[in-house]
């Protein structure tokens, strides 16, 4: 085939597979919802066998997921366990330290919560939150952050020395953004609960957030666990790549199990099912029988 053919059959493909959406002012490309679904099932498929080889190998894996307020960390995470074990892959959002809890060394908490062999852990949001949130709003002291920035590298350092597979993504999106999806969820009943009071904090402090992640990065883009940027401004677009990238840091073999044949089922002839008006039934407010009308 030539190559103006090829060219064009390239074209053809992406007129049907993307949209010209403006964002931010600039024209861009965005996957259209169909071919979306279908990449996604495709990745989630193979975020199965990865599971299974990391049950099967015994790794111990961590991903963490950190970035602006409703850059989309959520959806991400959702899209990666909804197909997975839970006993395997587990996430850890942590909420306000207990005043105990504000006693400990700052890690204690978070160690608790890494894996053993054979699991994943995903944290929605981690030990980062004192280089971010903590940092802009006064919730802990310049010399607490001092040390945050000193001893995190040495803290991931001393996880990936002892077996563990640290991968750390920032979710990154522009302002004007960010502003479109907080109003959305003001507007959107069943979304509001995701604005907290923090976030609507974090709204008025967006170049105070910026300096602490930049200083964050300086400190702890480190080469045993470096920082991964996820262009989140399309979500689609974020939870393809991310998922994309989080399967080629873990090389893996496919073990999915050989298909299954069902056993013949126990002959019943000698059961007697108790009378159904003996049982309590949920009410079927969108079903029910039709009776025969012959």
């Amino acid at each position: 085939m030539s190559e103006s053919k090829n060219q064009k059959k390239k074209e053809k493909k992406e007129k049907k597979d993307y949209q010209i959406v403006k964002i931010n002012g600039v024209k861009q490309k965005k996957l259209k919802r169909k071919p979306y679904e279908k990449e996604l099932v495709r990745l989630q498929e193979e975020l199965v066998k990865l599971q299974e080889w990391i049950k099967h190998e015994g790794l111990k894996v961590v991903v963490i997921f950190e970035g602006r307020d409703a850059a989309g960390k959520g959806g991400v995470i959702k899209r990666i366990t909804e197909s997975l074990n839970p006993r395997i892959c587990r996430v850890e959002a942590l909420g306000t330290p207990t005043e105990r809890e504000k006693t400990q060394w700052y890690f204690q908490r978070y160690v608790n919560r890494l894996p053993a062999a054979g699991e994943m852990v995903l944290f929605d949001r981690s030990w980062y939150n004192r280089a971010g949130v903590e940092k802009v709003m006064g919730f802990c002291s310049d010399e607490e952050h001092r040390e945050f920035l000193r001893s995190c590298p040495e803290f991931e350092r001393m996880l990936v020395r002892s077996g563990i597979i640290l991968v750390k993504y920032w979710f990154s999106v522009s302002d004007e953004e960010q502003e479109k999806r907080f109003q959305s969820r003001i507007e959107d009943p069943t979304k509001r609960w995701k604005l907290s009071p923090m976030d609507l904090e974090s709204r008025k402090r967006w170049m105070e957030y910026s300096k602490a992640k930049d200083e964050m990065f300086a400190h702890t883009d480190i080469k045993q666990a470096p920082w991964y940027v996820v262009d989140a401004d399309i979500k689609r677009h974020a939870r393809l790549n991310c998922i994309r990238h989080l399967l080629g840091q873990i090389p893996y073999q496919d073990l999915t199990p050989e298909p299954i044949e069902l056993p013949p089922r126990q002959d019943d002839m000698a059961y007697v099912r108790p009378p159904i008006s003996d049982q309590t039934f949920v009410t079927d407010y969108y079903g029910g029988s039709i009776e025969s009308t012959e």
